[in-house]
């Protein structure tokens, strides 16, 4: 979902297509928020904490899945949409 957003603002700011943020250093930057949101999520199973437990009816863990599938849709479709038209979306 962070991804997705940060493309989508990263190509309103500098008009960069998401092939160009990957080539001009984006797998570094990928490779670390990678890292980073994975050892943070991490946290909370080491003490005991389950993500059901913490799941309200609006933020649920279902919720949280299906925004995460439209997230990886979402940038799937705005690649394949920049590739076809031959530079960034907007």
């Amino acid at each position: 979902m962070i991804g997705f957003v940060a493309a989508i603002a990263v190509e309103l700011s500098k008009g960069e297509d998401v092939f160009a943020q990957i080539s001009n250093g984006g797998i570094p930057w990928f490779l670390l928020t990678t890292g980073v949101l994975s050892i943070a999520s991490l946290i909370p199973l080491s003490s005991g904490v389950s993500v059901e437990s913490k799941s309200k009816s609006f933020w649920s863990s279902d919720a949280e899945m299906l925004n995460g599938r439209f997230a990886m849709l979402g940038l799937v479709a705005l690649a394949l949409t920049e590739f076809v038209k031959g530079g960034a979306l907007v």
